[in-house]
C-alpha cells in the first residue's frame, strides 16, 4: 500500500486540460466570429437553426456549440442552447457592453508566435529586439488594438476619467499612446471645457478620431503622431494620461518618459497611468500578475510593475504625492502622481 488516500492521487485528466487549454481560446473566437451568441440570443438555439443562420455545417456548429457548453459559456438542454449571463452581456452584439471583438488583438498571430518561442524567451529573460516586431513604428498590430479593444477600453477609461474629474479638473490632456483614444475621449465627455491631444502613430490615430467624431468631442480632439519618446509633446498640460503603455518598457526608458512628461505639465499637473500592477508577491492578484508573462514572451525588457516600482520611476523622474486606486470591479490600477 502507498499510504496515498484517494484525493491525494495525481491527476493525468488535470494536465490534459492544461495542455489543451489552448482550444477554449480558439473556440471562443471562432463562435465570435459566427456570430454564434448573437444567433443564440436572436432565437436560434438548436444546431440546425445555428447552422443555417452562420452558413457552417451542422455537424461543426454541434461540436463547437457542445464544446463552449462543456467549458461553461453556453447551456444546453432537450437539444437547445442558450446563453449564461457572461456570454449574453459580454458576447451578443444585441447587448450594449459586447466585447466579443478582443479576441481579434489577444489571438492575433504576433501575440500567439511570441509565445512559440517563450523557451528561449524564458533563457535569455525577454524577447530578442525585433526591427519589424510590435514596438516598430507604425506596427499594423497597433491597428487591430485600437479597433478590437475599443469596447473594453471605453469601459476601464470611462471608470478612471471618473476618478481623474472628481480629484481634479483638467481642461488640457495629452493622451500618450492614445490607440482608440477612449481614455482621453471619456475625459472630454465628462468636461465640455477640455481639450484632449492624441500621441500615437499616425494610422492608429486615424481611429481615435473616428471615435472621438463618434462620442461627440471630434472638435476638441488633436492629435500628434510619432514615437512618445521622440514626439514633441507641447507643454502646460494639466493631465497626461499613460493608458497601459510602461509594461512595454524597462525601467530606465519609463523614466525618460516620465521625466519628458513632467516637462510638459503645468506646475502641479498630473500624470495618470493605468496598469496591470501586482502585489510585491508578483503572484496576487492573478490577472495582474500573470501579465508578466505576456511581457517576458514579447518584449525585450516590459513587466508588469508593482505599486512600490511606480513609486521609485516616478519619484526618480521628480512626480510627488503618487497614490494609487483601483477602478470599481476591474483589474486595473490608477496611478497618480502630481509635478
Amino acid at each position: 500500500m502507498s499510504g496515498q488516500t484517494p484525493s491525494s492521487h495525481p491527476d493525468p485528466g488535470w494536465l490534459f486540460t492544461e495542455f489543451f487549454s489552448f482550444q477554449r481560446a480558439h473556440a471562443l473566437k471562432t463562435a465570435v466570429g459566427l456570430e454564434l451568441f448573437t444567433h443564440i440570443d436572436d432565437g436560434a438555439v438548436t444546431a440546425p437553426t445555428l447552422a443555417e443562420r452562420t452558413g457552417a455545417a451542422e455537424r461543426g456548429i454541434r461540436i463547437l456549440c457542445d464544446y463552449l457548453t462543456i467549458v461553461g459559456h453556453l447551456t444546453k438542454q432537450d437539444g437547445r442552447y442558450g446563453l449564461t449571463p457572461n456570454s449574453r452581456a459580454l458576447l451578443s452584439k444585441r447587448s450594449p457592453v459586447y466585447m466579443g471583438s478582443m479576441g481579434d488583438f489577444l489571438l492575433n498571430e504576433g501575440l500567439l508566435q511570441a509565445f512559440l518561442h517563450l523557451p528561449e524567451a524564458v533563457k535569455q529573460g525577454g524577447a530578442p529586439p525585433d526591427p519589424e516586431g510590435p514596438l516598430a513604428p507604425d506596427h499594423p498590430m497597433w491597428v487591430a488594438f485600437a479597433r478590437s479593444m475599443a469596447p473594453l477600453m471605453d469601459f476601464v477609461g470611462e471608470r478612471a476619467a471618473a476618478q481623474l474629474t472628481a480629484s481634479g479638473p483638467a481642461t488640457k490632456v495629452l493622451d500618450i499612446a492614445a490607440g482608440h483614444g477612449m481614455y482621453g475621449i471619456n475625459l472630454a465627455r465628462r468636461n465640455p471645457q477640455a481639450h484632449v491631444t492624441g500621441l500615437d502613430w499616425a494610422t492608429v490615430l486615424a481611429v481615435a478620431r473616428e471615435n472621438a467624431a463618434r462620442f461627440g468631442v471630434g472638435e476638441r480632439y488633436h492629435t500628434v503622431p510619432g514615437s512618445a519618446f521622440e514626439a514633441e509633446f507641447g507643454s502646460g498640460y494639466d493631465l497626461v494620461l499613460v493608458p497601459n503603455l510602461c509594461h512595454h518598457f524597462g525601467r530606465e526608458a519609463n523614466v525618460a518618459l516620465f521625466k519628458k512628461i513632467r516637462v510638459a505639465l503645468a506646475p502641479g499637473g498630473r500624470i495618470a497611468i493605468v496598469e496591470f500592477v501586482p502585489n510585491d508577491d508578483r503572484v496576487t492578484p492573478p490577472i495582474a500578475a500573470a501579465f508578466s508573462l505576456m511581457m517576458l514572451a514579447g518584449t525585450p525588457e516590459g513587466d508588469a510593475y508593482t505599486f512600490r516600482e511606480y513609486q521609485e520611476m516616478l519619484k526618480a523622474a521628480g512626480f510627488r504625492d503618487v497614490r494609487m486606486t483601483p477602478l470599481e470591479e476591474l483589474p486595473w490600477k490608477l496611478i497618480v502622481a502630481v509635478s
